[in-house]
């Protein structure tokens, strides 16, 4: 890149004092950055553990939601069968009417095409009203079935445009579907029949009479079934969603779109990894079936299915964790034995769990961690804050290069903004708001105003302005845990925190962001109304408190630190080299006031199994997602492991490894994988880094 000192910069540029720098050109965030730096793996202390390849394919990191009451989400279903669309229809009448006149004469077409034209018209005009034919036939069928008052209460429909029940029950369902299709016969399908949970009948006009248009939430077919199934119209539509190499709230976003409903009205109870194949629930308020399996036809890389009607919606929260199914591909280790280096570190990682550290995608994708942003903000310097965010750096969004350029050359905010595309939304709302300020002189320096670049900051989305001191909360977070794995060990101590009280999991929402830079909301063991106490000695020596008890608070004005003074220091000693204080986290800017929120300092997985598997080649599948499942079963109704064997293939000489396991809400996988692996999960090392095939 080229040097910014060599570059011919406006006089006015060239006098503006340049903000600290943070980041090397080339320099990626690595895990001693953000505090990662402790193992609990005793042997990886003296010895390396092994590696492999990640995500190599988006079927290699697979991610299914628990939900509150265990059950683990599935796709069983690509949706409902809603038959041709009118689209369909119509082109199929299209093709019938051309093979109608197809070897016709002219005059033989003319007389067709009058044909059709009369029917259509008498067609029109029986349609102008809910009209019928009652015959003697139907009516003598009909009323070995219903009653005579029940009868004319269905005729009366006709002219009051209302509706009604039957008193009389049909508990036998081969009479009832005999019903339903005599009253459709019988009144030529003016009315819409469905049966009651009493195994009563309710009939109406159908929607497309003139008196009965809109008044029906619910789709009933020819047989009475009602919306497919599913039962009567509940106020929220729940349904799984399969994903592939898409973020929740992408897709969450296109389905509000499509559907032309508010954003909030689409909910889930937490998002997935974009790189990978995952699994989720979802509801929306006033989904109709048909409506919103029909965007099947359109979402790319999605499918919706698994769909029931529910009383209540989903909330952030509303989860058990995730279970991970996890190929890890082409595995090595310096040691002689690869699957006693494996076992070790599995029996490791089954026993004593993994440090719960925030990963690594929690700081950002770019050259310059998202915390390090967040101290200036934190510090109210609010220029330095915009020059970090617009800074020229190896690893951003390509199409915005030559906007950061611009920016570091000229500061021209107009000129630059018209080059960052706006699916940069921080960069581009900043620079479109300095465009619209004025430069001042001041020290004979040419520059926007203080104020100028505080305006700029708060146009940036508020959940992406919290992410950067979410983020620096997160990094003093590690920096403590690893400062304690490092002094104590697993041991718990006199002064360790343990959480008393948790407060209700509404309010356990703060910002972050996947690794593609994209935001979403998460869980933390929370703040405001959590409480919590330091471990005595007497508590120590009941034995009744593990390290997997022990919380650490991120720093924040309503939170309780350790009574440790060797822990105390390190939140001080770590914020000061930044120019911030734990105990003064309070701001003039109401969301920079910082409360800070608890969180478990060790992680541990459950339903942990490993397997060790062979494969031929980098790009060879080793897991069946559950849309290749399901496809198959339709195919051969035979289910499919889901893990695929090469054992018999000559050609199958490397090593990989299928790691299942299940972790709570907040536990980041990658951490996990980390301790399992000592792998180095900084963004793009060998092991981590992110393929694009499939």
């Amino acid at each position: 890149m080229e040097n910014s000192a060599k570059r011919s910069a406006s006089p006015s540029a060239q006098q503006v004092k340049k903000p600290k720098t943070y980041a090397a050109p080339g320099k990626v965030v690595l895990e001693a950055d953000v505090g990662v730096t402790q193992y609990i793996n005793e042997a990886y202390k003296t010895g390396p553990g092994f590696f492999g390849s990640i995500k190599q394919r988006y079927a290699d990191f697979q991610v299914n939601e628990i939900l509150l009451d265990g059950t683990v989400v599935h796709l069983t279903d690509e949706g409902i069968d809603l038959g041709k669309t009118k689209k369909e229809k119509k082109q199929e009448r299209r093709l019938n009417d051309r093979a109608d006149l197809q070897d016709k004469t002219p005059e033989e077409v003319e007389a067709i095409k009058a044909e059709k034209a009369e029917k259509a018209k008498e067609a029109e005009k029986e349609n102008e009203g809910p009209k019928y034919e009652l015959s003697e036939d139907h009516k003598t069928r009909l009323l070995e079935l219903v009653t005579a008052e029940e009868l004319g209460e269905i005729e009366a429909l006709f002219t009051n445009g209302g509706n009604m029940e039957t008193k009389t029950q049909f508990g036998d369902k081969a009479l009832r579907t005999q019903l339903h299709q005599l009253l459709r016969q019988a009144f030529q399908g003016k009315l819409e029949t469905m049966t009651s949970p009493q195994n009563t009948f309710k009939v109406a006009l159908s929607k497309g009479t003139n008196n009965n248009r809109g008044r029906n939430v619910n789709h009933v077919d020819d047989l009475g079934v009602i919306n497919y199934g599913l039962g009567p119209f509940k106020n929220y539509l729940h349904f799984t969603l399969y994903k592939e190499n898409r973020e929740t709230m992408e897709v969450a976003s296109m389905i509000s779109k499509f559907l032309r409903v508010p954003h909030k009205a689409v909910k889930y109870a937490g998002t997935k990894d974009r790189r990978g194949v995952t699994c989720q629930r979802l509801s929306i308020h006033k989904g109709k079936v048909q409506r919103v399996s029909a965007l099947n036809k359109g979402l790319n890389g999605s499918i919706l299915g698994g769909f029931s009607y529910e009383s209540k919606s989903l909330d952030l929260g509303d989860l058990q964790g995730n279970e991970f199914l996890i190929a890890i591909r082409d595995v090595k280790t310096d040691e002689a034995n690869l699957e006693e280096v494996v076992e070790r570190a599995f029996n490791s990682l089954k026993e004593k769990g993994f440090i719960n550290y925030y990963g690594l995608q929690r700081f950002g994708t770019f050259s310059i961690s998202t915390h390090v942003l967040g101290i200036e903000l934190l510090k109210e310097n609010w220029k330095n804050a915009v020059d970090l965010l617009l800074a020229e750096q190896d690893r951003v969004v390509a199409e915005s290069v030559n906007a950061r350029r611009v920016w570091a050359e000229s500061r021209d905010a107009a000129e630059a903004s018209k080059l960052m595309p706006k699916r940069c939304f921080a960069e581009h709302n900043v620079l479109s708001s300095l465009a619209k300020e004025k430069k001042v002189n001041e020290a004979e320096i040419e520059d926007y105003h203080k104020q100028a670049y505080f305006r700029a900051i708060m146009q940036i989305p508020r959940n992406l302005r919290l992410i950067y001191v979410h983020a620096y909360q997160s990094y003093v977070w590690n920096m403590v845990a690893s400062k304690r794995i490092e002094l104590f060990g697993l041991q718990v101590r006199e002064g360790d925190l343990i959480m008393v009280e948790e407060k209700n999991a509404e309010s356990r929402k703060i910002t972050s962001i996947d690794e593609d830079g994209q935001e979403f909301e998460e869980d933390v063991a929370g703040t405001l109304s959590d409480k919590v106490r330091a471990l005595t000695k007497e508590d120590i020596e009941s034995g009744k408190y593990s390290i997997y008890d022990v919380v650490l608070p991120s720093p924040g004005y309503d939170v309780v630190y350790p009574t440790s003074p060797e822990l105390m220091s390190v939140y001080e000693d770590v914020m000061a080299k930044d120019g911030l204080d734990p105990h003064n986290m309070r701001r003039r800017v109401q969301e920079f006031s910082l409360a800070g929120s608890y969180r478990p300092l060790m992680g541990k997985a459950t339903n942990l199994s490993y397997k060790l598997v062979k494969h031929k080649d980098t790009n060879d599948p080793i897991l069946r997602t559950d849309l290749e499942i399901l496809h198959a079963k339709k195919e051969n109704d035979e289910p499919l492991d889901k893990i695929i064997d090469y054992s018999g293939s000559e050609d199958a000489t490397q090593t990989g490894i299928v790691l299942q396991m299940r972790l709570g809400v907040s536990c980041y996988a990658t951490m996990a994988l980390r301790e399992f692996m000592k792998a180095d999960t900084s963004r793009f090392s060998a092991n981590f880094d992110v393929k694009t095939n499939k």
